[in-house]
């Protein structure tokens, strides 16, 4: 059970709890707080083993989508991965910023920057990924943390972006201790890339509040050239 399922789990059992405690006081019928128990596991077993969380996930983006603070720490942390993806010559095909778009978009989850992992897969496939390429990728997963930290001074996303690098350390049967090595010079590496690029960081960071599209994005981009030290694969 993934922990957005877990969330609404607490939910329902706090509101089920209230209800049965509050509704003696406005004359609520007993049965309305065992009715509604019935009605909301039910919904969260469908949506967890039918929809695989699709629903739990629209839901609490929902909430957190009208705070405007949650969604500009989105932005900066998308912003993070967007910037090293593209010093990093990592193709992006697209961006969702809730998990209402990725919805729209086709997409499982909560959103964020999507990229072209074909050299990746392939190489995870051979059982060949080299170190090489597999630095790179892990330090564009580290970046959206790293951008939140230096922005905001500490991170709330970035768990699924470390999960994504654990998960191909396992498959790779790799020790433990050389994972976390790996880990935090990707986060070194990524801080680095967004501090020396903060002008053009800024600047994606605006595109992305208009929901400029990936081509659009990289012509911002393309505007910072002569301060960025990578050369930018064009979508």
């Amino acid at each position: 059970m993934n922990q957005i399922t877990l969330n609404l789990v607490a939910i329902s059992v706090f509101t089920v709890t209230m209800t049965s405690l509050l509704g003696p006081l406005v004359h609520l019928s007993p049965l309305v707080p065992a009715i509604a128990v019935v009605a909301l596991m039910s919904l969260v077993t469908v949506d967890r083993f039918a929809w695989q969380g699709t629903g739990g996930t629209l839901v609490v983006d929902w909430f957190a989508r009208r705070s405007p603070a949650h969604r500009d720490r989105v932005i900066h942390h998308e912003a993070g991965h967007f910037l090293v993806a593209y010093l990093l010559n990592i193709p992006i095909t697209g961006y969702a910023l809730s998990a209402w778009d990725a919805f729209k978009q086709g997409q499982a989850g909560q959103g964020g920057v999507t990229f072209d992992c074909q050299e990746l897969d392939t190489e995870l496939q051979q059982g060949t990924l080299s170190a090489q390429l597999l630095e790179r990728y892990c330090t564009v997963w580290m970046a959206g943390g790293v951008a939140e930290t230096l922005v905001y001074g500490d991170a709330e996303g970035g768990a699924d972006d470390l999960r994504k690098f654990r998960t191909i350390w396992v498959q790779l049967r790799r020790p433990q201790r050389e994972g976390q090595e790996k880990e935090r010079w990707a986060v070194l590496k990524a801080r680095n890339l967004l501090q020396q690029h903060q002008e053009a960081y800024t600047a994606l960071v605006e595109a992305l509040k208009q929901q400029l599209n990936v081509a659009e994005c990289y012509h911002v981009l393309e505007q910072h050239r002569p301060n960025l030290e990578a050369t930018a694969i064009n979508p």
